[in-house]
């Protein structure tokens, strides 16, 4: 029998591991990744959730930790805080080599799309790992501090401040890469990471005839919740769910994703909210959603598979 064409819609640790979880369970993959809060420093471009995906999906990235690669040194970073830098944003000496191959490239006239897939390929990644545009969007949050770029609020201010309202610059300008809405409409499974939605899915929904794609698609469409009892498995998606006014829960979750899926899938700690999502029009899947290691994340991805 023929394996379903997986396409994972994601951005950050979450989305990373889940699409881990497919490419463990061998599925023909692509991945769809968000790329507002790319950024260039000291001269370079860096795709935060594009590299996490990279690096995870290689078998390379920190697991403790949830982003970067596994046995990273500081060299660089030390000797340019020497040379008065500003070095609030961590680079460790191989990411930085992922970060000079992509801007080099970049300059000399390749897409980002292009870019990626080169990378991919160098590090063995089979799945097709698609930035869902090669245009510049920027996501920039309002804060009672001022606007602030993503990094800035993300990194360099811990996600402190409290989200007010956030904008996708750039965004109705930029057009799908290449690949991106076939891998939409051509899927048989088309699953929203548990990402957060406002800082890594809607800007990926929000670039032109992504979302139209994702309504229009025969594909079974699931989402799972980032969060789980109340509380974001990792970053800041609960506080930002609480200060742009909705509810902090998978029903809240659910209530940004009518229209767009078939079935939401949430934990098991979050069993109670099932008819509520229900009466939104979703099938509910109820089953463990935090995935540990590799095990786990091919566990869930399996689970999403049977659905």
């Amino acid at each position: 029998m023929t394996s379903p064409r997986v396409t994972v819609l994601a951005g950050g640790v979450g989305g990373a591991r889940l699409a881990h979880g497919f490419a463990l369970a061998g599925v023909p993959l692509d991945v769809v990744v968000n790329v507002g809060d790319d950024t260039e420093l000291h001269g370079l471009w860096i795709s935060p959730d594009l590299d996490t995906v990279l690096y995870t999906l290689a078998g390379l990235n920190d697991e403790e930790r949830g982003w970067g690669l596994r046995g990273e040194s500081y060299a660089t970073l030390a000797q340019l805080a020497v040379l008065g830098e500003d070095t609030w944003f961590t680079l460790g000496d191989k990411d930085l080599a992922t970060h000079v191959a992509r801007t080099a490239r970049l300059r000399a006239g390749l897409p980002l799309s292009a870019v990626t897939a080169q990378l991919a390929a160098s590090l063995g990644v089979t799945a097709r790992l698609l930035p869902v545009t090669d245009d510049p969007v920027a996501t920039v949050l309002d804060t009672p501090s001022g606007r602030l770029a993503f990094q800035e609020y993300f990194v360099r201010r811990h996600h402190a401040d409290a989200v007010l309202g956030i904008t996708y610059e750039g965004i109705d300008a930029a057009r799908p890469a290449p690949g991106v809405l076939d891998a939409v409409g051509g899927a048989d499974v088309l699953v929203l990471a548990p990402s957060n939605p406002f800082l890594s899915l809607l800007p990926v929904l929000g670039v032109a005839g992504v979302r139209d794609a994702v309504e229009r698609t025969s594909a079974r469409r699931v989402a799972v919740s980032p969060i789980v009892g109340g509380q974001a498995i990792k970053g800041p998606a609960a506080q930002i769910l609480e200060t742009l006014g909705h509810d902090v829960s998978a029903l809240g979750v659910a209530r940004l994703y009518t229209g767009l899926v078939d079935v939401m899938v949430i934990d098991d700690a979050d069993a109670a909210l099932a008819p509520a999502i229900e009466d939104l029009g979703f099938d509910v899947v109820v089953t463990d959603t935090v995935m540990g290691g590799p095990d786990g994340r091919e566990r869930l991805a399996r689970e999403l598979l049977a659905v």
